[in-house]
């Protein structure tokens, strides 16, 4: 409750000893003010929020918000490097039912860069603060480009295979693929999409089937342009033939030839006798190693 003050300082009382509320009255002519109400109690600004150091990318949204106290109601402004800051398009200045001021810049140029001071000012006094803006360069844009594109493939059914590529873009582009005509967004258990930080691209499939053959395509995409390439999958029929048998024949050891013919009931020494001319009958060696005889 706002309390009047009498010529000593002190507010009157009733016998009960509360005070009592005044309310404003005029000053007498002699004082020279006709009319002019007696002064309430003043607070000066104090502010209750305030930002610190900001770096923002340019053309990025640059967003300061503080909060103010006093009595009465605190006027807010902004100046850059003590200049004051002037409402347009790209600068606005906003109150919310809260209370909150807010000086919104977008998009942040490199002329904002600098120190801003908030000053509050009220009828008991001012107050105010400041903060350095840093506006950070714009990154340059780069298209994405494919440093290794995908390549056309054959696997075996049932094998894993893996389609891969290589790209680079700044800023580092988003990648879609498609097989087909038919979006794949998501990676399953059986086919998986992978990237890392250094623009390698690979899908993955496990266990390929027959279909899973066909044309993939894998784009990428980034705010300075898109690009694409395709490649074709065939998966084959592989061709299960019984194995052959590897079972040794059995070959019985023998100390001579002779006793290898005479296994395979040929008598040797009966057919070769001493009183036979031996100059008439010559015994080719490759012939007696044979197993045809």
């Amino acid at each position: 409750m706002v309390q009047a003050v009498n010529q000593r300082g002190r507010s009157p009382r009733s016998p009960s000893g509360l005070p009592h509320v005044r309310r404003p009255r005029s000053r007498s002519r002699d004082s020279g003010d006709e009319n002019e109400p007696i002064q309430e109690r003043f607070f000066r600004p104090h502010f209750l929020q305030a930002p610190g150091n900001l770096t923002v990318q340019e053309g990025k949204l640059c967003r300061m918000d503080c909060k103010v106290s006093g009595l009465p109601t605190p006027d807010l402004s902004w100046q850059l490097d003590g200049k004051p800051v002037r409402p347009d398009s790209a600068h606005k200045m906003l109150v919310r039912e809260n209370g909150v001021h807010s000086l919104i810049i977008e998009p942040v140029t490199s002329r904002d860069a600098g120190i801003y001071t908030c000053i509050a000012t009220n009828r008991a006094g001012q107050n105010s603060f400041s903060l350095e803006l840093v506006v950070a360069a714009k990154e340059a844009h780069k298209p994405p480009v494919f440093i290794e594109k995908l390549q056309n493939t054959g696997v075996a059914d049932g094998y894993p295979v893996r389609l891969e590529c290589r790209v680079s873009g700044v800023p580092p582009p988003q990648i879609f693929w498609k097989k087909e005509n038919e979006s794949l967004t998501h990676s399953t258990d059986r086919v998986s999409m992978h990237q890392d930080n250094h623009g390698y691209i690979c899908l993955l499939i496990q266990g390929a089937t027959k279909e899973d053959a066909g044309w993939y395509t894998v784009s990428a995409k980034n705010e300075a342009g898109i690009v694409s390439c395709t490649a074709r999958l065939d998966v084959y029929t592989q061709w299960h033939q019984q194995p052959q048998s590897t079972k040794p024949k059995k070959v019985r050891p023998s100390a001579s030839r002779y006793a290898a013919l005479s296994d395979q009931g040929l008598d040797i020494k009966a057919a070769f006798q001493p009183e036979a001319s031996p100059s008439h009958l010559t015994l080719n060696a490759g012939l007696v190693e044979s197993e045809d005889l």
